[in-house]
């Protein structure tokens, strides 16, 4: 199997150099060259580990974790992935976009070259309505910030990893809390096991990028292609279900790349409002610790309840899923509402094309219909029993898989479409499973 990408983290920034709202700022290492084979072969036994539990849209994917799956896909960082290799339509829609001025045509930000941080040319103010740059702590209408009132919106970034494994275990002995994975593209081609195990529990997949660049620095294309070969790989691994939910790396987003992000794929964008910093703990030196994590978690958890809040955290570490263990009981015991970031934010609805990873799935012929394709009608008795109590959890997982796949052939509509659009590609019906 191909080892894990390492995930390095920098020191913090120092604020004297540029003052930056979100001093997010750990870095993503990558070997350029993989030695040996990196991906389980057809007959390896973790593919029998790949069976898709739940609902699906009808059609038959390439099995995770294949040869066949890892082939559709770009290769990983460090480089993004090549526009001109990305699909026409994505192109076109994008143009699209452009054509009717939904895009702002401000300039590509540069890397700062002392500190890194994004930068504007003179007369393009970051913190102004022009740019509005979250990496400088502008918020952009539209964009998510903040949780309810009494609510901790919970998510993580930067899986799948080695890591994720002991927090679904924790998870798992919290009453079945599920959250929400921000996921790295080529991550979950290298880590298909620990991205299976936090879809199949019910937990909430969302996209950050495929290979976790700063986003305002890429280019219109470049930005559909981090976003859409993420988006991709996930609607072909979960049965068809279309992220509703981003977040930049590193926070890092302006009104161009979220206008993207939202016109070409009907994402929106979620930034946090308050940061951990759990992500530099393994830095040299580190850039934070337990201790000091655990005394901002006690902070926050003990303070206002308005707004609520979502906090920055990654699965990046045994030590940054430490940090978390640490501070879920005083989440309970201080009345907050406890959740999963995409359910909570979703209102039901996880997914733009089905409510969640058990319930029915409307079938999309391109990842960009989905935006306008909506959620089946019977998934709404799917997700209705995810409910949420003060000091509890949303948890729409195990319970949603079985009533899940019921509904799933009671809807006609979706199962007819289905073998239609199957039987064009490959000349046969699909099978259901």
């Amino acid at each position: 199997m191909r080892p894990y990408i390492t995930l390095l983290a920098l020191p913090l920034i120092s604020s004297t150099a540029i003052h930056v709202q979100n001093s997010h700022g750990h870095a993503h290492n990558f070997p350029r060259h993989i030695q040996g084979t990196w991906y389980h072969r057809d007959d390896h036994h973790v593919n029998a580990l790949f069976k898709r539990v739940g609902a699906t849209d009808g059609v038959t994917y390439a099995a995770i974790g294949s040869d066949a799956w890892v082939k559709a896909y770009p290769a990983g960082p460090p480089e993004s992935p090549d526009p001109n290799a990305m699909p026409s339509e994505w192109l076109a829609a994008l143009n699209d976009a452009v054509a009717r001025k939904a895009i702002p045509a401000i300039p590509v930000a540069t890397s700062h070259p002392d500190t890194g941080i994004p930068t504007y040319p003179a007369g393009f103010d970051p913190n102004g309505p022009q740019v509005c740059s979250a990496t400088y702590g502008c918020r952009i209408d539209g964009d998510v910030w903040d949780a309810p009132n009494g609510h901790v919106a919970l998510s993580f970034d930067d899986g799948p990893l080695p890591p994720t494994d002991g927090l679904l275990e924790f998870l798992d002995t919290q009453n079945g809390q599920t959250v929400t994975h921000f996921m790295i593209g080529s991550n979950i081609i290298e880590q298909p096991e620990q991205f299976q195990k936090a879809f199949n529990r019910g937990d909430d997949i969302a996209v950050h990028t495929w290979t976790h660049p700063y986003m305002t620095t890429k280019s219109n294309e470049q930005v559909v292609a981090e976003l859409g070969w993420t988006i991709e790989l996930i609607h072909n691994s979960t049965g068809g279900r279309v992220p509703r939910f981003w977040r930049p790396p590193y926070g890092d987003s302006d009104v161009r790349t979220s206008a993207i992000a939202r016109e070409v794929f009907g994402l929106t964008t979620v930034i946090w409002n308050q940061d951990t910093a759990d992500w530099s703990l393994d830095a040299s030196p580190p850039g934070t610790s337990l201790h000091a994590i655990n005394a901002s978690m006690n902070t926050w958890l003990t303070g206002s309840k308005t707004p609520g809040l979502i906090i920055l955290e990654h699965e990046l570490s045994d030590d940054s899923v430490g940090a978390f263990k640490a501070a879920y009981p005083v989440m309970q015991a201080h009345g907050w509402t406890l959740a999963s970031l995409a359910t909570l934010l979703g209102n039901g609805s996880v997914y733009q094309n089905a409510a969640n990873d058990g319930s029915a799935v409307r079938l999309v012929s391109d990842i960009l219909d989905a935006k306008t394709a909506g959620v089946p009608v019977s998934s709404a008795s799917a997700s209705a029993g995810a409910t949420a109590s003060a000091g509890g959890s949303v948890a729409a997982g195990a319970g949603a898989t079985a009533s899940g796949a019921n509904l799933e052939l009671k809807d006609e509509e979706t199962q007819h479409s289905a073998i239609q659009l199957q039987q064009s590609i490959t000349g046969y019906a699909p099978y259901y499973f």
